[in-house]
């Protein structure tokens, strides 16, 4: 069959391009070798945020006391955990099925590759294989857990992410390697359920992407939490023999032996462009992506890639946009480049941690004159009656013109705030102008307005 545009991939970037590019009216279809949602909806994003709600509903009861609230004893059944996380990511998958269906896209089970001449080779799970021809191929395959090389994943004792969220019983002990989003998620629930958790981190400061103060303060509360963490370190090896595992780590002071039930490696994601037809058709990889330009054409015309394959942040939202973006240019709209400084990131640990734009030292570096406000949780009512008053906003502000440069947030739900600065940005808005938007009273957001008063001396509430 030939198609206007075919999909390899139904993760967040691929099918939301395909619906886009079947609303505009082009014959769409798309491949997918597992489920419909792809890694997000399955075994990331969507999966993850259940387990991390069951855990906080698992805290809150054990700290109903504080709340006013007698309660008996409360216990974690880690399967029904399990089940009910599987439950909500069947319910996405199913919901993306619909989409399918009500936009007319043709959904092809199985591995595909591209193939020159706008063609697409799909292999059934029987082994069989069938080939489509498309004017328009993207490639949207997204990326899998990093295995280090001292540190081999065999899916039982060392795990990565999709182990992490099926496991057959609660470990007692577990070790994480890195303390990235993924790696801060899963120190979390693992250590609120009852497990006892240490983050190793090879750089200097936890969730090391995040503004040097977000670090500190999650520090401080995971500390708080009973999580332990070793920065500066790095694990040289992992002995599976016995019943555990025993885990070398090279500190600053020396070599530590730690031992423990499960080791979680959560060092990133790596691209999935191996055996996709990359080869094949000529398209150009760089370090481990597919060259692109800013409408997601590779090197070869008629095929294009988005997400997880393509440089720029690997997030959800991010491999979305640029479906959208991608097939608007097919279709022959006018799209506007994706600006990838704008571009927010969460955190759904507890506390959450949200962000976009520069970090206080990106700014300084980029050579601007700030001017910085910041607003702690602990001064806020209502995180005072939500007894949530770990963490702050804090906003940073060219000093010359007062454009907001970036915005860091610690604390329960900033990732519903950070849209907030994401709109404020793309408008343009200024440090008076958000100082002048009235926020209601009382909310965790009016912390981004006393944050942006702060800035320039006007803060009322400190």
């Amino acid at each position: 069959m030939n198609y206007d545009v075919i999909v390899i991939g139904s993760g967040p970037g691929g099918y939301v391009a395909a619906i886009r590019a079947s609303q505009l009216g082009l014959k769409t279809a798309v491949v997918e070798r597992e489920s419909l949602g792809g890694i997000c909806l399955n075994w990331g994003c969507i999966p993850t945020k259940a387990l991390l709600k069951s855990a906080q509903v698992f805290e809150y009861i054990n700290h109903a006391a504080e709340y006013g609230i007698k309660t008996a004893e409360a216990e974690a059944d880690f399967a029904a955990v399990i089940k009910r996380s599987r439950g909500v990511a069947d319910g996405m998958s199913k919901g993306v099925q619909f989409l399918m269906k009500k936009n007319k896209i043709d959904v092809i089970m199985g591995t595909g590759k591209a193939k020159p001449g706008n063609k697409v080779e799909v292999k059934a799970a029987d082994g069989t294989q069938k080939e489509y021809t498309a004017t328009n191929i993207i490639l949207a395959t997204g990326g899998r857990s990093r295995e280090l090389p001292n540190l081999k994943q065999d899916g039982k004792k060392v795990i990565g992410y999709r182990q992490a969220m099926v496991l057959p019983e609660q470990p007692k002990s577990m070790v994480v390697v890195g303390s990235g989003a993924i790696g801060v998620e899963f120190a979390y629930f693992y250590a609120t359920l009852g497990t006892k958790v240490t983050i190793v981190e090879f750089m200097d400061n936890v969730v090391p992407v995040e503004d040097e103060d977000v670090s500190k303060q999650l520090l401080r509360s995971f500390k708080k939490a009973g999580i332990e963490i070793m920065t500066s370190s790095s694990v040289e090896s992992v002995d599976t023999s016995g019943t555990g595992c025993k885990v070398q780590v090279k500190t600053a002071a020396g070599m530590q032996t730690l031992e423990c039930d499960i080791v979680l490696s959560a060092a990133g994601v790596v691209a999935n462009i191996e055996n996709i037809g990359l080869e094949e058709t000529g398209i150009k990889t760089e370090k481990g992506k597919v060259v692109v330009d800013e409408f997601y054409n590779t090197s070869v015309k008629g095929y294009y890639a988005i997400g997880d394959i393509v440089a720029g942040q690997a997030l959800a939202h991010v491999a979305s946009a640029e479906g959208i973006i991608c097939v608007e240019k097919i279709a022959g709209h006018k799209p506007e480049p994706l600006d990838y400084n704008n571009i927010p990131g969460c955190t759904y640990c507890s506390p959450e941690i949200a962000s976009v734009g520069y970090t206080e030292k990106a700014a300084k570096a980029a050579g601007y004159e700030l001017k910085i406000g910041k607003f702690p949780f602990s001064a806020s009512g209502k995180a005072s009656a939500a007894g949530a008053k770990d963490g702050f906003v804090k906003l940073i502000f060219d000093a010359k013109y007062g454009e907001l440069l970036g915005a860091h947030m610690i604390g329960a739900n900033v990732t519903e705030m950070i849209a907030e600065i994401v709109v404020a940005r793309k408008l343009e808005t200024t440090g008076h102008e958000m100082i002048k938007s009235v926020h209601p009273h009382p909310t965790m957001s009016e912390a981004i307005m006393e944050a942006a008063a702060d800035a320039y001396g006007e803060v009322i509430h400190l």
